[in-house]
């Protein structure tokens, strides 16, 4: 188990789905230590719904997020070699973001994480493979990480 970073970037393709909800989580589970943002290969998507919904089962508010791209994020003055971790969750992300921090001190680590937005036919179906992709990514946040609960007594 690692020491959390001072400061996470999570990316996936539209910073819509897979990187809010890993930010949400992070910021939720670890508090204000760790700086934690989220950006995408592109943002042309709104947060989604069903991302917003399962979140909130856990009590994790994400409603508020605006999508941003890399591009964006530069623009407003963030680079992503200054993040101690970027976390990639989509391959395009993370071939992006490994020609952004090349010959940086940028630990760039990638997570498969499964792309909810086509699977299940019907609202609970939907609900589901969001859910199935919002605990993959609870998994690995706390594989990488540890215990929620055991940070808040340190």
């Amino acid at each position: 188990m690692k020491p959390l970073p001072q400061s996470v970037l999570f990316c996936c393709d539209h910073n819509a789905v897979r990187s809010p909800m890993a930010e949400g989580l992070m910021k939720k589970f670890y508090g204000a230590g760790t700086y934690v943002q989220s950006a995408g290969v592109r943002n042309d998507l709104e947060i989604d719904g069903f991302c917003v919904a399962v979140c909130e089962e856990l009590g994790v508010e994400i409603a508020r997020h605006r999508s941003r791209s890399f591009e964006e994020m530069e623009e407003m003055g963030e680079v992503l070699s200054s993040f101690d971790v970027v976390v990639a969750l989509s391959e395009r992300s993370r071939d992006l973001a490994a020609r952004q921090t090349q010959g940086f001190h940028t630990d760039l680590e990638y997570w498969p994480i499964m792309d909810p937005t086509a699977k299940g036919e019907g609202r609970e179906a939907k609900l589901d493979a969001y859910r199935a992709a919002r605990d993959q990514i609870i998994a690995q946040i706390t594989a990488h990480w540890g215990d929620p609960e055991e940070h808040e007594h340190r």
